[in-house]
């Protein structure tokens, strides 16, 4: 594989790629496919997350670093027992005011996997997913934290003329969903119920293709890509 494009340096330096120009063990040959067609590779430790991208026809390297307001492991271990909420706030200069992400991790029983997604990009398979629970209770959880999501954007539009269509067009979505969630519990008299199990099918790994993971698995196999970046983050 050539590399004489690649900002090999960066790429060392993050342990993506090693000394002899080969790319990390971590990798997977789709995800090194993946990352060299542009897609990011995410980097998680703990509270710690790092994005990494190539950009301008792969001769720079975009780098991110964001923070959770929960660990990693605290997350995984408790999602098992019920869908974990976490916002991610992202500590680039740029945007450090503005970007949060609220993710959502749910325990796969099927493939006994913790799967992430985010408030917004998965939207639609969010909200299916919490419906096929079953439950009031977690449905006006899931609601909650969607009007928590709204009120926050709302309060951005202001800050931020320059992005306001993007602001916008993510409230459209975030609406679109309470309102699903409203119709829901409404209408299906399933959630009279309370029946609090779930088993959901596998999930289909092309939700993530615009995130291919390191590895299989989030817990401690990301540390050695944080390095000294993270800067005790």
């Amino acid at each position: 594989m050539k590399h004489q494009n690649l900002p090999t340096e960066d790429l060392k330096n993050y342990g993506i790629i090693n000394d002899d120009l080969t790319f990390s063990k971590k990798l997977s040959s789709d995800d090194i496919k993946k990352f060299l067609q542009g897609y990011t590779i995410v980097a998680d430790n703990e509270r710690n997350r790092a994005t990494f991208q190539l950009t301008d026809n792969n001769t720079q390297l975009k780098v991110i670093f964001l923070e959770r307001d929960k660990n990693l492991t605290e997350i995984l271990e408790q999602s098992k027992e019920k869908f974990q909420y976490t916002d991610i706030k992202d500590l680039s200069k740029s945007q450090q005011d503005w970007g949060i992400e609220k993710k959502a991790f749910i325990f796969d029983k099927q493939n006994g996997k913790v799967v992430e997604f985010d408030f917004i990009k998965n939207a639609t398979e969010l909200t299916a997913i919490i419906a096929d629970q079953k439950n009031l209770q977690e449905l006006n959880r899931y609601k909650a934290e969607l009007q928590k999501l709204k009120n926050y954007i709302y309060d951005k539009i202001d800050q931020y003329p320059e992005i306001a269509k993007e602001i916008s067009n993510d409230i459209t979505i975030v609406s679109r969903e309470l309102d699903a969630v409203a119709r829901i519990s409404i209408e299906d008299e399933r959630f009279r119920n309370g029946d609090s199990n779930i088993l959901f099918d596998v999930i289909d790994s092309d939700l993530y293709d615009q995130a291919s993971r390191m590895s299989e698995e989030y817990e401690g196999q990301e540390e050695e890509l944080q390095k000294a970046k993270l800067r005790g983050r």
